[in-house]
This record gives C-alpha cells, structure tokens and sequence, in this order.
C-alpha cells in the first residue's frame, strides 16, 4: 500500500460525519482540505462562502435543529463557549458525540486549530497552518513595532447595553499596534462580566480608536458619537471610528488571526502615521 493510500486508510479511522454548530470549526475544516467530513453548518456561516452553499445549516448560535442534526447522523457535533451547553446537552442525550471548545485568546486559537487537525486525523496539515497563523502574527507584530505611537483603543461588542472587548480581540489589537482600553474587563470570559453600566469610563480613558463590532448588526458610528460627553474623546473629535464586520473578529477562529487582525492593524497604522 502506498503512502498516500495509507493515508486515506488511515483517515477513515476518524471522524467522517461532523456538525459544526459555530462557523470556527467550518472554516478550519475547509482550510485544511477536510470539509468532506461536514454534514451540517451555523447558519452563522460565511466563511469560507462556499460552505454556505455546499452544506445545510442546521443551527444557530444559541439553538440548533436537534431533529435536522440527527438525521445527519453525526459521529461528532463541534461547538464553542458555555454559550452551547443546552445545545450540547440535547446532543449528549441523543447519544452523539460532542466536543465543546471554549478557548478565549489568541494562544487559545492556535491550540484550537492543532487539536480540531488531529481529531480528524490531519495532525500534520493543521501544524503547517497554524504555523502559517503564528508567522503572520510575527510579521505584524514586527511591523507594529515600527509603528512611531500606539492608540488607546476602545472595542465596543454591543451597544445596549455597552459590552467591552473579550480576550483575543484585546490581544490581536496589542499584535496590530494598539493598547486596549479596558485589559482588566478583556479577561472576563463571559460578555456579562463586561457590561459597562455607562459611557463614562468610556469618556474618562479617552480612547484615540474607537473599533465596534455589535455581534451581528450594523456598527453606528454616528449614534456612538452622540452619546453624552462622547464628543470630548479624541477618536470622536477626530472621526476615528470604524467597524470591524463581525465574522473576521468575534469568532475564536481563523479569521481573527488573518483578516480581523489585518483590518485592525491597517486602522492603526493610518491613524499612527497621520
């Protein structure tokens, strides 16, 4: 038997019917040249885009189909945050297998990517692209360093009622170039621990970005710049607001590490080099 029929042989051992009930694990998948193996999406899904047209979406992000996923017959359900724990629950009951990740910084990413590889039997093609993740990491990184300041940075993940930034977002705008406004709030794993009861903190660390990305809706730059005592912070007297589209920042996944991180350090550099 060849090496490459070997291989084939091999990959069967593994998981040949999955459920990705958030779009990370569908992207990985893809990316690895593995998405054979899927049978049901998030309706979330929009990367890569052909995943929406070539798989049925059988859940959202706080419910899913149970019935529509079992009769895809799963060997595995794969989903993400305590955010799933009924979803994973019901799975459980019905007898399918689930594994729930619940990785929240960027580190947490990378090992995300090295586990979903080897539980489908692709170890050595999911270490090359997290490496290709880690080198493009480094790249801005370095060029961050040459950056000649770096901005206090304000992510806002919904606006009523105000919720901060999580983990990897603070950490991918300290990769870009930037300080996140609220360290402290980014290490709360649960978006209720990171409600601010108002704007004012907001206005007293004087942000010089303002990045939003409000989880599924349209950012509204113009409405965040008439909140009360907003117009004295730098990013708003300056117009440096700017949305960040949800799926390349607020899904623990690929897309932060590459497009998400790339959008953020553009902001940054146009606004350290003005």
């Amino acid at each position: 038997m060849d090496h490459a029929a070997a291989a084939a042989a091999l990959s069967d051992h593994f998981p040949q019917r999955i459920v990705c009930l958030t779009e990370e694990p569908t992207e990985v998948l893809y990316a690895l040249g593995e998405e054979r193996r899927i049978v049901g999406i998030s309706g979330f899904t929009v990367r890569p885009p052909r995943a929406r047209r070539e798989k049925p979406k059988v859940s959202a992000f706080t419910s899913a189909k149970i019935g529509e996923i079992l009769k895809l017959a799963p060997d595995l359900a794969i989903g993400f945050s305590d955010i799933q724990a009924d979803i994973a629950r019901e799975l459980v009951k019905a007898g399918v297998e689930v594994w729930i990740s619940n990785h929240r910084s960027v580190d947490g990413i990378l090992a995300y990517i090295r586990r979903l590889g080897a539980l489908v039997g692709a170890h050595e093609k999911a270490e090359a692209y997290a490496l290709r993740a880690e080198r493009h990491l480094a790249e801005i990184r370095a060029a961050a360093a040459r950056l000649p300041r770096r901005p206090q940075v304000y992510f806002e993940e919904w606006d009523e009622p105000i919720i901060t930034g999580i983990r990897w977002v603070a950490e991918i705008i300290g990769i870009a170039g930037g300080d996140d406004c609220f360290p402290e709030l980014a290490r709360e794993p649960l978006a209720k621990q990171r409600i601010l009861p108002n704007g004012d903190e907001v206005v007293r660390r004087a942000p010089d970005i303002i990045l939003g990305s409000w989880c599924g809706k349209r950012f509204r730059p113009e409405k965040v710049a008439a909140r009360p005592g907003w117009d004295t912070i730098p990013a708003v007297r300056h117009g440096d607001l700017h949305e960040i589209k949800s799926p390349i920042i607020l899904q623990p996944g690929p897309a932060a590490l590459f497009d998400g991180l790339d959008e953020i350090h553009r902001i940054i550099t146009e606004w350290a080099l003005r």
